[in-house]
């Protein structure tokens, strides 16, 4: 594993998107993913962070994320690992560890 930190940023909202009416909202894939990658890679590789798309405070990094997803050229919940995208919509976990290990972890 690498020393470099890896971050993983889920966008999302509290409504579910349109075409995920039968899956689970954007908090909850972020409490499951958090969840699922401490167990596989133990805690303190990777740094988790939720960020609200209709909040009006976004860092700079997360504002071009969060108008691609306004915009509707991405799906939420959007997941990105180190500015790549990892997942969007209806993520599969085995994508998103495949982009984590890609990054070292």
């Amino acid at each position: 594993m690498s020393d470099q930190k890896i971050y993983l940023t889920v966008y999302g909202a509290e409504e579910r998107c349109a075409s995920c009416v039968n899956a689970p909202g954007s908090k909850e894939t972020f409490e499951w993913l958090e969840a699922a990658i401490t167990r596989k890679y133990g805690q303190g590789h990777v740094d988790f962070n939720y960020v609200d798309i209709y909040s009006q405070h976004h860092h700079k990094t997360d504002q071009e994320f969060v108008q691609q997803v306004l915009n509707d050229e991405l799906f939420y919940p959007l997941i990105v690992v180190n500015g790549e995208v990892a997942g969007e919509g209806i993520p599969r976990l085995k994508s998103v560890y495949s982009v984590l290990e890609q990054h070292g972890l």
